[in-house]
C-alpha cells in the first residue's frame, strides 16, 4: 500500500524518484500527480513555485544526506581512512550499486543544469572538496589530494553512466572497489 503524503517531506523522496526515471522536463505535473496520487491542488500547496520548486527541493534534500553521510565524516573523522571506505560503501548503497541514477548529474547534464547551477555546483564541488580533506589527512599532498578527489567523483559518475548503458549494476560495483582501492 502506498504511504499517505501528509506533508512536504513526505513527498520529496517520492519527487526524487519521478526525476530519477524522467528527467525534469519528462516529469510533467501529470505524471508527478499519477505517481503521487496528489491532484495539482496538493502539488500546489506543497510546492507554491511549482516543479521548479519541487527540484530545489529535491536538490536541497540530496545535498542534506550527502553532507550528513559524506561530506562532514570526510572532513571531521579522526580516522579518515575509515571514512573515504565509509563513503565507498555510502555512495554504493545510495545509487543501489548502479541501479539508481544521479539526479544532480542528470541535471548537470541537461539543458536544465542552468536553472539549477549552484546547488549542481554545491553537489560536486563539497564532495570533491570534502573528499579532498579526508585524503590529504591520510598524508597526501594538497594538490595530489584534490586531483585524486576529482578522478574519484568523475569515476563515480561515468559508472553511474556506464552501468545504466549496460544494464549492468556489477560495473558500477568493480569501479567502487577500484576507486576504494586507490582512494585508500
Amino acid at each position: 500500500m502506498a504511504k499517505t503524503i501528509t506533508e512536504r517531506a513526505d513527498i520529496i523522496p517520492v519527487l526524487a524518484e519521478i526525476f530519477r526515471e524522467y528527467g525534469f522536463e519528462g516529469a510533467s505535473l501529470a505524471v508527478i500527480g499519477d505517481k503521487t496520487g496528489l491532484g495539482r491542488g496538493s502539488l500546489y500547496h506543497f510546492f507554491p513555485g511549482g516543479k521548479e520548486e519541487m527540484a530545489t527541493a529535491v536538490l536541497h534534500h540530496i545535498d542534506t544526506w550527502f553532507e550528513d553521510r559524506i561530506y562532514r565524516p570526510l572532513r571531521e573523522s579522526d580516522d579518515p581512512a575509515a571514512a573515504i571506505g565509509a563513503m565507498c560503501r555510502a555512495v554504493s548503497d545510495y545509487f543501489h550499486s548502479g541501479c539508481r541514477i544521479c539526479v544532480v548529474g542528470a541535471f548537470a547534464l541537461d539543458n536544465v543544469r542552468d536553472r539549477f547551477a549552484g546547488a549542481i555546483l554545491d553537489y560536486f564541488a563539497e564532495w570533491r572538496n570534502a573528499l579532498a580533506i579526508g585524503l590529504q589527512k591520510t598524508g597526501h599532498a594538497p594538490d595530489r589530494a584534490i586531483d585524486l578527489a576529482e578522478e574519484a567523483v568523475a569515476n563515480i559518475q561515468g559508472a553511474l553512466v556506464l552501468a545504466r548503458a549496460l544494464d549492468d549494476p556489477a560495473v558500477f560495483e568493480r569501479a567502487m572497489q577500484r576507486i576504494e582501492k586507490r582512494l585508500l
